[in-house]
């Protein structure tokens, strides 16, 4: 490994985790953001792509542009979504196991549209991290709890705790739908690489740039939170006093850069094993910062359905078939010996 590919390994973990944290943190403070937050993520990677990738609106494409139109949708579609999911009672530790189910969704995506066919290891991976995936909603879903006064009277306690589970539950589908479509639009990218070749980086510049005319209809949205955050409590900042929700979305909106242009580095200098396993570590060490760092509720149940969701990750991903197999040739050279 060289001294490249061990810097992105490492600014993969610092970029991505640190990024989890801060959407929380984001979250937190107000778990309405979810437009403003998403909507400073396009806006940033489309500026940094318009003067490197875009070279200021001079580079040609190599992608048609009307092929881009459809990935724009998909990609906004899902970000959107998958952010939009925490006003509706959604926890952070449940929304990155959701995420985590993309290999479940990816397969679905490739036995109704490619009529793909797997082998049966693959499907008890996916049978795995759907049973995961089940187990931690079921276990979530007698904690669902909305930021509000509690009532005296026990007959309306209980009315508004319905109507908190009823706006959980689409939640829950929210999150489902975001998974559906971010894997239709994996398998549209597949099919555009290949036809036009990979252009990643062009890709990432576009899905973020066009997409920003879409934001026009919620600008009154993204106003009222901008204004929510700029009323949160102060902190200093390099002797200035800015705004906290202020700080943590530009260290959210930092961090998710820095996370998104290591995991490409990654990808360009290190073997699908490697970018495999540290993606999934990644995962795994930010949900255990997020339930002990931010003290969210986490029962066995939860950790057995986490369980099941990381072992069938690294089934599907043939990560747990590799590892057993470095042993195994070293069992049989020892038994050719003797």
């Amino acid at each position: 490994m060289n001294v490249v590919a061990a810097l992105a390994i490492t600014f993969v973990f610092i970029g991505c985790c640190s990024n989890v944290v801060f959407l929380e943190l984001v979250v937190k403070e107000d778990p309405g953001a979810g437009n403003l937050v998403t909507f400073l993520q396009f806006l940033f990677i489309a500026f940094v792509g318009f003067c490197t990738v875009g070279k200021f609106g001079t580079a040609e494409r190599n992608i048609p542009f009307r092929k881009y139109l459809l990935l724009v949708a998909f990609f906004w579609t899902s970000s959107v979504a998958n952010n939009y999911a925490f006003d509706f009672n959604i926890s952070m530790p449940l929304h990155m196991i959701f995420r985590a189910g993309s290999l479940m969704a990816n397969m679905a995506m490739g036995v109704w549209i490619l009529k793909k066919r797997y082998p049966p290891l693959k499907y008890l991976a996916v049978f795995m991290i759907s049973a995961g995936i089940a187990i931690c909603t079921i276990q979530s879903s007698g904690e669902v709890k909305a930021p509000r006064e509690r009532h005296e009277d026990a007959l309306e306690e209980e009315r508004l705790q319905f109507i908190d589970w009823l706006w959980w539950c689409l939640g829950i589908a929210i999150l489902t739908f975001a998974l559906f479509v971010s894997a239709r639009m994996g398998i549209f990218q597949e099919s555009l690489y290949s036809k036009y070749g990979k252009h990643p980086w062009e890709a990432l510049y576009y899905a973020h740039l066009l997409p920003l005319v879409f934001w026009v209809p919620t600008a009154p949205n993204i106003i009222e939170h901008l204004k929510i955050a700029m009323e949160t409590p102060c902190m200093e900042v390099l002797g200035l006093s800015v705004p906290r929700q202020v700080v943590w979305l530009v260290l959210y909106v930092v961090t998710q850069g820095l996370c998104i242009s290591a995991v490409y580095v990654l990808t360009t200098e290190c073997a699908s094993l490697i970018v495999t396993l540290t993606v999934t570590l990644r995962k795994f060490v930010s949900l255990l910062f997020s339930i002990v760092y931010f003290r969210n509720p986490f029962t066995l149940g939860h950790w057995f359905g986490t369980l099941l969701v990381f072992i069938g990750t690294m089934i599907f991903t043939e990560l747990l078939q590799k590892f057993v197999a470095l042993f195994l040739p070293a069992e049989k050279d020892k038994k050719k010996k003797e």
